[in-house]
């Protein structure tokens, strides 16, 4: 079918797997808009537009704009929904707007002649109470043939905090420096897999200044981590063209840090042609993952600890996500698609998410509408 083809020559493309699906830089522009819905009384809405010109042959230019318009009862209280006062909650819930609007552009600059690919950028993040800055790079080169392509990239972030309940904080930002290499290679004429490692460090102040912890209604602290987190994450990545009508994704991620957290991914994804013009899939994803070496089980912190966590991911913790993709394309030459998707998400039981929430797990839908457009 058509729209399998075409989805699949589009993944070759991300990744770059095949010399003989290498294609000139094109003009494109989409526009996608993301939403977030979980029983805590979370809300996302997160519009999304990108447009890619290319200058030449080989340069392609790009920018990308987000938007995350946040509701969130934690915000907008200052603290734990849970624990909040019913009259403030009732005051709180007359509050018109949203809680916190973060404004995330994008540049970047691609160069590809069908052999190498670089590209450099930088994004520019701002919300209430939160600056981020990054610069970016990544480099890939195909070997044998293009049955070989290995990559590298780089990012470093400089972050800054300016928090609005005037908690005097020990470092006011945030830096994190990420390295990824990888190798993709292709199997057959119908399977490729692709191995990633990735080093990732952070340093600063690198809780919330928010958050709190209240245990046996007693006030023990404020967040509180360590000002240093070095992480290694491995993975390997597989794309199976099974027919026209079908093709899967595959993947297992293994990440370990030195705050003791060691976690396990693994997804799947089938996908399938109904007719030329329609794709529709079912997909999974499981996680995993230990606790912290600083995170106490709920009742046993006492003031005087020099580490607080109130957020359950220091904690041990696993999740589900189930979800339903569809594409639809009028064509294999048309320059248009359009895809959408609706995911279920789904953690365990967790002390923390009910000391901090009131409920005791998370529970969340979230959809992705996405237009992309080539010309």
């Amino acid at each position: 079918m058509q729209i399998m083809k075409s989805f699949f020559i589009g993944l070759m493309l991300m990744i770059p797997f095949l010399k003989t699906y290498a294609s000139e830089l094109k003009d494109s522009a989409s526009f996608g808009f993301d939403t977030y819905s979980d029983n805590n009384d979370v809300q996302v809405y997160s519009p999304t537009f990108e447009l890619m010109k290319t200058v030449s042959k080989n340069w392609l230019v790009g920018v990308k704009l987000r938007v995350d318009a946040i509701a969130a009862a934690s915000i907008r209280l200052g603290g734990s929904p849970a624990l909040a006062r019913p009259d403030a909650q009732a005051t709180a819930s007359k509050k018109s707007g949203f809680d916190d609007v973060r404004y995330a552009p994008t540049f970047f600059v691609t160069y590809d002649d069908g052999e190498n690919t670089a590209t450099v950028g930088g994004y520019y993040s701002t919300e209430l109470d939160y600056v981020g800055k990054a610069i970016f790079a990544n480099y890939t080169r195909q070997l044998n043939q293009g049955n070989t392509v290995v990559g590298i990239g780089f990012s470093q972030s400089g972050d800054t905090w300016s928090p609005n309940n005037n908690r005097p904080l020990p470092r006011n930002n945030r830096d994190e420096q990420k390295i990824d290499f990888s190798v993709n290679q292709l199997i057959s004429p119908t399977l490729s897999l692709q191995f990633v490692y990735s080093y990732m460090n952070s340093q600063g102040f690198l809780s919330s200044p928010y958050p709190y912890l209240i245990q046996n209604n007693t006030f023990i602290g404020l967040e509180n981590y360590p000002e240093n987190r070095t992480g290694h994450a491995f993975a390997i990545k597989g794309l199976k063209y099974v027919d026209d009508q079908n093709a899967m994704n595959f993947s297992y991620r293994y990440y370990t840090d030195d705050w003791n957290i060691d976690s396990h991914t693994l997804s799947a994804e089938w996908l399938h042609d109904v007719s030329d013009n329609w794709m529709i899939g079912a997909r999974v994803r499981y996680y995993t993952q230990s606790g912290s070496n600083f995170a106490k089980p709920i009742g046993a912190y006492s003031p005087t600890d020099k580490y607080v966590a109130s957020d359950y991911r220091m904690t041990a913790f696993d999740s589900y996500d189930f979800g339903i993709p569809i594409t639809y394309k009028p064509s294999l030459e048309s320059p248009y698609s359009i895809s959408f998707s609706v995911d279920y998400y789904h953690t365990s039981d967790n002390a923390y998410i009910e000391n901090w929430f009131g409920e005791s797990n998370i529970q969340a839908i979230y959809t992705t509408i996405r237009i992309d457009y080539e010309f």
